[in-house]
């Protein structure tokens, strides 16, 4: 059983460093790009991978490596920027919800629960219908459905830790209510926040690329593995690279997340049991 241990903590480290390296990579990959991924070359149109194009050119003769370069920024970074906001906006509502009880927790509940009624990709897409296509608009119809997730998450965790003992040991010896949440009970309920976090990282990197993929997130000529997809497409038969190279990007990305939080989840519930 220990071995068994040792062997998950040390996957858990060892994908942890990996999603570390893609945060940085994110920030730096636009200056690791041999090309200006915007400027078209009509004399190099879907040509081979050589010295000047690494993996070649798309339709229009713009650097395909360069792209991707630009475009890990665009998809990543948009996703680490949502995930981040949607996360601290709902466990700061669900925390209020779960510690003051009563009437607010009904109301910010009953809010969730009809934000919830709608299938959350189909409502999202209905809001960036109404406000028009683009990153921005797409990150807000994301963030109006899926802080709920967080909401609901963190007042369930709260409303466990509010009754604990040592939340009324704390309350004997004077604590506030402030000191109670923040030193106490935030630190509990982190780990399971945590969690859910990189649950979640991959399921909205998918979105935010399939927005960009329908023409409702980043719109072209800037780079993002989403409207890369959508641009390839039509040269599936002749030219499979234009989508190989975004997808496997994607699918790489989107595994290694999903890989790190089910084993976060396994071992929270091992150290809870």
């Amino acid at each position: 059983m220990q071995k068994k241990d040792k062997r998950k903590q040390a996957k858990v480290k060892v994908l942890l460093l990996l999603s570390l390296l893609v945060v940085i990579f994110t920030l730096v990959a636009p200056y690791l790009a041999p090309n200006d991924p915007l400027k078209t070359d009509f004399t190099s149109i879907l040509i081979e991978a050589n010295d000047k194009y690494p993996l070649g050119t798309d339709h229009i003769g713009r650097c395909t490596y360069s792209r991707l370069l630009y475009g890990a920024r665009a998809t990543l970074g948009t996703a680490f920027l949502l995930i981040v906001g949607i996360s601290v906006v709902g466990v700061l509502i669900g925390s209020l919800a779960g510690f003051s009880g009563g009437a607010l927790d009904t109301l910010i509940m009953r809010i969730g629960d009809v934000l919830l009624a709608f299938p959350d990709i189909v409502f999202a897409i209905i809001i960036v219908g109404m406000l028009g296509a683009g990153i921005v608009n797409t990150i807000i119809a994301l963030s109006m459905i899926w802080w709920v997730k967080y909401a609901r998450l963190s007042r369930v965790l709260v409303k466990k830790e509010r009754n604990s003992e040592y939340v009324h040991a704390a309350r004997m010896v004077g604590a506030g209510e402030f000191k109670i949440y923040f030193y106490y009970i935030f630190p509990n309920i982190l780990p399971s926040l945590v969690v859910q976090i990189s649950l979640n990282i991959g399921s909205i990197i998918i979105a935010l690329a399939g927005f960009s993929f329908l023409g409702l997130g980043v719109q072209a000529p800037t780079p993002e593995w989403g409207n890369m997809l959508n641009e390839g497409r039509i040269y599936i038969q002749t030219e499979p690279h234009l989508l190989i190279y975004p997808g496997l990007c994607l699918f790489v990305v989107v595994l290694l997340f999903n890989t790190l939080g089910e084993l976060l989840r396994s071992t929270l519930n091992q150290k809870e049991t």
